[in-house]
Parts: C-alpha cells; sequence; structure tokens
C-alpha cells in the first residue's frame, strides 16, 4: 500500500503511515508531529497485526516536550505483557487504541466485519499520548452504511460518524482527523 497522511484538525499535526502486507501479517509503521494546547510531540508507532486485523505486538514511542517514552505490547494468547509487565486488566483484549491517530479505529473496523445495522462493545487498551496513561475502556461501533461507522466511548460521553475507505482506513473522522494524501 502507499503511504497517507492523515492531518490531525483538533489536534494540529499530520500523521505518515505505511501499511506493508506480507504472507504472514500487516507491518505497520507511523510518524506523527504535532501540537496541541502549548504541547510539542512527536510520536512514532509500529504494529505488528494478524491477517484477521487483531494486535500481536506494538510500540509506541514519543516526545512530550521534550521528554521521552516508550511503550511496548506483546500479546501471548489471550494476554498482554506491556513494558515488560504482564496486565491481567487487559486479558481477552483484542484492540489498542493510540490517541492521535485515527489508524486503530481501522482494527475493530476490519475485525469484526459488522453487517449494516451490527453495533459491537470491544474492550480496548488506550493509549494516550499526551496524558502519558495507558487503561483499559470500552468502546462501540456501528455499522450505519457501506463506509460509516458510528464510534462509540462507553460511558456515551462521544461519539462520531467515521467514513472509511475500501481498506477500511479512516477517511474522515469529523473534527478530529481527515485523509490528505494518498494514492
Amino acid at each position: 500500500m502507499d503511504p497517507i497522511i492523515w492531518k490531525g484538525l483538533l489536534y494540529h499535526s499530520l500523521e505518515y503511515f505505511n501499511l506493508i502486507e506480507n504472507e504472514e501479517n500487516y507491518m505497520v509503521t507511523s510518524k506523527i508531529i504535532g501540537s496541541f494546547d502549548n504541547t510539542a510531540y512527536f510520536v512514532h508507532y509500529q504494529i505488528t497485526i494478524d491477517k484477521n486485523w487483531l494486535v500481536q505486538n506494538f510500540t509506541v514511542e514519543y516526545e512530550v516536550n521534550g521528554e521521552k517514552f516508550k511503550v511496548t505490547g506483546l500479546k501471548h494468547g489471550n494476554n498482554w505483557t506491556i513494558n515488560d509487565t504482564d496486565r491481567p486488566e487487559f486479558s481477552d483484549f483484542k484492540y489498542i487504541d493510540i490517541s492521535l491517530t485515527p489508524f486503530t479505529n481501522t482494527l475493530p473496523i476490519n475485525n469484526l466485519n459488522l453487517s449494516k445495522g451490527q453495533s459491537s462493545e470491544i474492550n480496548v487498551i488506550y493509549i494516550n499520548i499526551l496524558e502519558g496513561k495507558i487503561k483499559p475502556v470500552k468502546q462501540q461501533y456501528t455499522h450505519i452504511g457501506q463506509s460509516e461507522y458510528l464510534y462509540e466511548n462507553i460511558p456515551k460521553n462521544f461519539e462520531a460518524l467515521i467514513s472509511i475507505d475500501n481498506s477500511g482506513l479512516v477517511e474522515n473522522y469529523p473534527g478530529l482527523f481527515e485523509k490528505v494524501y494518498y494514492k
């Protein structure tokens, strides 16, 4: 797949994204640079995803106002090791959500393969870059139309109607992200 560039509307960012498919899995590499609320940030993430769009491992290296951080995750069966520590609170979690990128919405969209009108509530490892936090969250996806999904946080304090391309990658996430370069 050719590189994609997403523009972060709220978080004043640009993301240069690559997805490479091989016989066994998908490899994602991406770099984000931006500024928000007097905070400058840089993010580089790598994710290995199986052919069912389930994360097998990830590395997120980021810098916020000059301070560097790194988060690694490795899936062992139904369990996760985060930064070399077993994290039982993430047992049976299939998805991650990295703030500042729309890509991680693609994971449940492509994995769940919902029919029009269907919804699914999921558990997600949420990595909040600007706050430096990792926590379990619940989300819900509803397939609205051919290329539209309703995304909701649970409890329902945020929702967005996301439009995707034929690969399940976000084209428009109103007020947050839009795809600005692709072939």
